[in-house]
């Protein structure tokens, strides 16, 4: 594999697990704050993107070169409101669309064809991403600060599959 692109998709895993980190803080930050649903929904958010992590590190070393690991950042631990994290996370995830897109270009660039199939399913689940998170920011929006709709929510995203 072109070694710039391996770069790339090494850069990609860390991009991963900075999201894993940043949901998983986002989640306890929502349990600590008496939102038990919308904490779940967020561990859920952070395991699905330890998934997206696994994805590139099998790719990588099918490829038969090495995954090679940074550090990541400390993520943020307070928020003004459910809605605000949620927007956060949606801010989140649009980076994260940019970032395959970037990955993408990469693999045409360097005529990697298995990176760039690889790829399209990455693309595709950012669609998908972007959707949940919006959907979710869609729901708050709409209830707006009544409390009990924010609890039946609340109830509603604790159910996530």
């Amino acid at each position: 594999m072109d070694k710039k692109l391996l770069k790339q998709l090494n850069d990609q895993i860390n991009k991963e697990m900075d999201s894993m980190y940043v949901y998983f803080a986002m989640a306890a930050y929502l349990e600590a704050n008496n939102w038990p649903g919308f904490g779940a929904w967020m561990q859920k958010q952070s395991t699905e993107e330890m998934g997206h992590v696994m994805k590139i590190y099998r790719f990588i070393n099918d490829r038969g070169d090495q995954v090679v690991l940074d550090s990541i950042e400390k993520p943020a631990a307070t928020y003004k409101s459910v809605k605000d994290v949620f927007q956060k996370a949606l801010a989140h995830e649009k980076k994260i669309t940019v970032s395959i897109n970037k990955l993408v270009d990469a693999a045409r660039a360097s005529d990697d064809k298995a990176t760039e199939i690889f790829l399209q399913w990455f693309v595709t689940e950012q669609v998908e991403e972007e959707k949940s998170v919006g959907d979710v920011l869609t729901a708050l929006e709409m209830v707006k600060d009544a409390p009990g709709a924010l609890i039946m929510l609340d109830h509603q995203l604790g159910a996530r599959q």
